[in-house]
């Protein structure tokens, strides 16, 4: 009988010991004002974030930092970001802090994309008025390719200029050994577009460096997809074009580059690999085919792409 009237009195002691313990690490470490940067990258869990907050002295347990985030249902809800944060906030200032969103974001931008592609990226990722595409078009005129693809954090205010300065300073960070030619870029930008891997790059740069010396057309549908202004697929049609970028109807490089290339395609296209292939093609799962002469391409395209 006495096991029976001691069980709840040993619950109830277990709750108040709980909900003491919790009390006392909800609340602010110190009394310390003075805001701190707080990073979190993408992909950090509610653990994770915790114990990043008590490494760095804004919070007294990871694990009821947790608790609280699961039970309020914040856990799934904290972006990725910078935040600013002091030791004198409570447990529940903290997670209501990381609720309300980064002061920076994380913008990633793939390789690959036109200039209006990356405006139209960093405009819904940053709090931007309408004027923010505009802006960006206009201030990045002339600097199609040397917008470096990147993973970037900025604040949420960042103004067109600011991400434009940004993205020109990596890439001349990036190239900077390479000693890269316009010409080079333009043809890097070309490599992105039409490759898929890493590996396939040098060759691709070196079908089309030979082409470029023997004085044939690049025939490059990407080109005629930027100057279309959309990556949709080319029909023949298309072809005809009016364009300095239809490389089908004019020989050499186009005028500028058509895309945001990454490393690898640079490397690429600043060493080219040494073939005596003159022609490549993808099938419907994207594995590369090349060719010497026009006659096992045309077999190629019977084999790989005809139904």
């Amino acid at each position: 009988m006495k096991k029976l009237l001691l069980m709840p009195l040993a619950v109830a002691l277990v709750i108040a010991g709980a909900v003491g313990w919790f009390y006392l690490n909800s609340k602010p470490v110190s009394s310390d004002k003075n805001f701190k940067d707080f990073l979190i990258v993408k992909g950090s869990g509610a653990s994770q974030i915790g114990n990043k907050l008590y490494k760095e002295g804004l919070i007294k347990s990871p694990l009821a930092f947790k608790i609280y985030v699961q039970i309020a249902g914040k856990a799934g809800k904290i972006l990725a970001g910078e935040y600013r944060l002091a030791p004198n906030l409570s447990l529940f200032e903290i997670a209501n802090q990381l609720g309300k969103g980064p002061i920076e974001v994380w913008v990633t931008i793939p390789e690959g994309l036109r200039r209006e592609e990356v405006a139209d990226r960093f405009s819904k990722s940053l709090v931007k008025d309408e004027g923010f595409v505009q802006e960006f078009l206009s201030l990045s005129d002339g600097e199609e390719g040397y917008l470096f693809p990147d993973t970037y954090l900025f604040p949420k205010t960042a103004s067109a200029s600011a991400v434009i300065n940004k993205m020109k300073a990596v890439f001349d960070s990036k190239t900077s050994q390479m000693g890269l030619t316009r010409d080079q870029v333009i043809l890097a930008s070309l490599i992105e577009r039409e490759t898929k891997t890493a590996e396939e790059r040098p060759i691709v740069a070196g079908i089309l460096t030979n082409r470029l010396e023997a004085g044939m057309t690049l025939q490059v549908d990407a080109t005629i997809q930027y100057a279309k202004g959309n990556w949709e697929p080319v029909v023949s049609a298309d072809k005809n074009i009016s364009s300095p970028y239809n490389t089908y109807k004019f020989a050499g490089l186009p005028p500028g580059p058509i895309a945001s290339p990454g490393l690898s395609s640079l490397q690429a296209a600043a060493n080219p690999a040494d073939t005596d292939y003159f022609y490549y093609l993808h099938d419907s799962k994207g594995k590369i085919y090349y060719a010497r002469t026009l006659a096992a391409h045309n077999e190629n395209i019977r084999k790989y792409l005809t139904d």
